[in-house]
């Protein structure tokens, strides 16, 4: 379609919405790409469904919103392309202009195409859609229903949600932004635009996540306190040259937002599940602020002062390592937000010296999350030399960026640990009970593939626990879309014919931490140990960690 229409149909004068410069980078060599779904209340509430190619968003106007049940359909209209800066703009369009009304960024992220490319999709009338956003998460489709070969007419498709269901969002988070928090009335009160053309992606524009929109929050914004995606690390080997690093321990437990709002306080894990440690919700409430967002990790402390995802696991069980319980405490490591001040834009240096203030005098279980002083090299050996996972290495002038991973937190692993998805498990063998190894995978492409047997890390009751929880899981198909192995050597950890058919397969819903010494040739794990269940994550989500 062009930019031409979108131009045409705008007086830049009048309206803040960004005018076509054509793409500043070539966005061809990105693996992936951005969705933008933003509310629209022009002459009706509907809502616009953009995706990249080509440097620019292809557009659809949904007037009915987002189906949630699987097998519901919404008409979506196409409309013409609109720059990719528009991924940025929440904000008004004057009365009068085209498409008057308040936009609101409802939802962003990340997207990809079953099959063939985006454009040939396109081409083809029918993209098979997986959204990983900050609302919206699984399978959607997008399907032609009429063709039309004028330049000025609309085509019409319908949206339809494939895949399984989603419970539909609540009335305060459909009328939540993705990224300022803002309801569409405090947008339409505000009378501004975020959208900022002078902001350029970084690393040449390359990485998707440093393209999805950013909102200009004032730092002394009054804001209620609420959840935020936390900010991801990317995994690397060595730290930039570039740019000034700060270092902290990587935990090994359950990584946590705190919300607190007067003497109320939640606690939830990435996938917006509560989590409930009434140690770390008092002491949260304890905390000299009338309002906070923080972001921390919830670990298990061993004997020796290391975090132990084990030990976290067998307290939630009952079932303590050695008789003894696990010391639970809360490592933070950033705060968002405090009393009524959202402090995303704020550099890290300046939300820490907050944190550390807000911290003072506290004792366990909040402890704060100091900096490890030194270089990246000589941090990471003696990280490794006390036995602990790895480090996270952040920039000193990064702003909170919820849900994304920008490149400016990195983290480095001393030890190969990761999630996997399991997929079936096998007949006991000797002494025994219930099954021998648990059969994991992970995704790619959004098929699962096999990754190996994990058959050490069980305690009687942990097997007990499993087994009860597997039987509402069972299938009739193997899930793997790549067979197990049919040879059984001892670096594959293959899968004999006959072993494949006692096998008893699961809906690949369940997700462990496992911790190897290496992956193999063929791509599968070496001497793998079960570490626990991870509640706080979904299974889609987990890829093999490069």
């Amino acid at each position: 379609m062009g930019l031409k229409e979108y131009q045409q149909k705008r007086d830049f004068s009048k309206t803040t919405e960004p005018p076509p410069q054509g793409p500043k980078k070539d966005w061809s060599a990105a693996k992936t790409a951005l969705f933008v779904i933003q509310k629209h209340a022009a002459s009706r509430l509907h809502y616009d469904f953009r995706l990249e190619m080509e440097g620019g968003l292809k557009s659809w106007a949904v007037p009915k919103g987002i189906p949630f049940e699987k097998g519901d359909k919404r008409l979506a209209i196409q409309v013409e392309d609109h720059p990719l800066d528009y991924a940025h703009f929440e904000g008004i369009i004057p009365k009068g202009e085209y498409g008057g009304g308040t936009v609101m960024v409802w939802d962003t992220g990340e997207y990809s195409v079953g099959g063939d490319s985006p454009l040939q999709a396109l081409k083809e009338g029918k993209l098979h859609l997986l959204l990983r956003g900050k609302k919206l998460k699984g399978e959607w489709t997008l399907v032609r229903t009429h063709y039309s070969h004028e330049a000025d007419s609309k085509e019409t498709w319908l949206l339809m949600k494939t895949g399984d269901s989603m419970r539909a969002l609540s009335k305060r988070r459909d009328d939540e932004s993705a990224l300022s928090g803002r309801t569409m009335k405090e947008i339409s009160a505000a009378q501004d635009a975020t959208w900022n053309s002078n902001r350029e992606p970084e690393n040449g524009g390359s990485d998707l996540k440093t393209r999805i929109a950013r909102i200009a929050v004032s730092k002394t914004t009054r804001a209620p306190a609420e959840f935020v995606q936390p900010m991801k690390p990317k995994l690397v080997k060595a730290v930039p040259a570039q740019g000034e690093w700060a270092f902290e321990v990587k935990f090994d437990g359950y990584r946590v937002i705190a919300v607190k709002n007067g003497r109320k306080v939640s606690l939830y894990s990435r996938n917006v599940k509560p989590l409930r440690v009434p140690e770390i919700s008092e002491a949260i409430e304890a905390l000299p602020c009338r309002s906070a967002v923080l972001d921390g990790e919830i670990v298990a402390l061993d004997e020796n002062g290391r975090p132990s995802f084990q030990l976290l696991q067998a307290r939630e069980m009952g079932d303590p390592v050695g008789g003894e319980a696990a010391l639970i405490c809360c490592y933070l490591f950033d705060l968002i937000h405090v009393d009524g001040k959202d402090l995303r834009d704020l550099p890290l240096t300046e939300r820490r010296e907050q944190l550390a203030a807000l911290l003072n005098g506290v004792g366990d279980p909040l402890r704060y999350s100091t900096n490890l002083p030194g270089d990246a090299a000589m941090v990471l050996e003696k990280v490794k030399a006390a036995g602990l996972e790895g480090m996270v290495a952040k920039r000193m002038d990064s702003r909170y960026e919820p849900g994304l991973r920008t490149g400016a937190w990195l983290k480095l692993k001393c030890l190969n640990e990761q999630e996997f998805v399991i997929g079936g498990y096998t007949e006991p063998q000797g002494s025994r009970s219930h099954f021998g190894s648990v059969l994991v995978g992970y995704f790619e492409n959004q098929k699962l593939r096999f990754a190996g047997k994990v058959g050490t890390g069980f305690n009687e009751r942990l097997l007990e626990s499993l087994f009860r929880r597997f039987q509402g899981l069972r299938i009739s198909g193997c899930p793997f879309t790549d067979l197990p192995s049919k040879s059984a050597g001892r670096w594959n950890q293959g899968i004999t014919p006959a072993q494949m058919k006692r096998c008893t397969w699961l809906r690949p819903e369940v997700v462990c931490q496992v911790k190897f010494s290496e992956w193999t040739r063929d791509g599968k794990l070496r001497q793998p140990v079960f570490l626990g269940i991870r509640e706080d994550r979904s299974a889609r989500e987990v890829v093999r960690e490069m």
